[in-house]
């Protein structure tokens, strides 16, 4: 099983791409017509009431599913330290999306450095119901004990594709998470995948589903629409 959406939905810049006059309200609404998951970005920023998360339960689909990124409160302002009562606002937000919860996002700060044993008391701390994805943004994480503790604890090393970031194939649990974050060597959310790159995940996403994964996959290039654009090629090449 695979699935395909973008890391947020609500931008203004998007309107050519998919919106096309529709009111702010019912964005969530029309891209949900178009896609089966979205990864809730603003969740990072600034974490919703539990009231909010029922609300999207409530709006959208049957077989929709929403993947939370973690607040930054947790991943960047404690780097993982302390992590019980951010744990406990998580799991009631995630409860309250009920039958259309997708993974949990955990990314952490390019200036975090590794650090196994607080990654671990996080890991164990954290409900495997979450289905958690850790995306490293400090090149330290890449080792073979790290894997080995997101595999112990059922989590998914968060492939990554971007301006300054590894893309590591590495698959750590049946979970396959990935972020596409731009072709642009420069910066990062920049610039759209070419279909020779798409292609290329399409091959690595078929691969991954036949040895029993189910893939999550987001793509965070939001400049211009492109991530809406490249999700909808992509899906395209997977059903072809």
């Amino acid at each position: 099983m695979a699935r395909i959406g973008t890391s947020g939905w609500s931008y203004e810049h998007w309107e050519e791409a998919i919106y096309h006059g529709v009111a702010t309200g019912r964005r969530l609404e029309v891209y949900a017509q178009e896609f089966d998951t979205v990864e809730l970005n603003a969740s990072f920023y600034h974490w919703p009431p539990d009231a909010r998360f029922r609300a999207w339960r409530d709006q959208l689909p049957e077989g929709f599913e929403v993947s939370v990124k973690a607040p930054r409160g947790l991943s960047h302002s404690r780097r993982l330290r302390d992590p019980a009562e951010w744990i406990s606002r998580i799991e009631r937000g995630l409860r309250a999306l009920d039958g259309r919860r997708g993974p949990l996002i955990v990314q952490l700060p390019p200036t975090m450095e590794r650090d196994d044993e607080r990654l671990d008391g996080f890991l164990q701390a954290l409900p495997h119901w979450t289905r958690p994805a850790v995306e490293f943004r400090h090149a330290s994480w890449n080792d073979e004990e790290v894997f080995a503790i997101l595999e112990r604890h059922g989590a998914a090393y968060c492939i990554m594709s971007g301006a300054g970031l590894p893309t590591v194939l590495r698959v750590t649990t049946g979970l396959v998470y990935a972020r596409l974050h731009g072709p642009d060597q420069k910066q990062l959310y920049r610039g759209s995948y070419s279909d020779d790159e798409l292609r290329e995940w399409a091959r690595r996403i078929r691969g991954w589903e036949a040895a029993g994964h189910d893939v999550y996959m987001y793509f965070d290039n939001d400049e211009v629409g492109h991530a809406v654009r490249n999700a909808r090629t992509l899906i395209g090449m997977l059903a072809g």
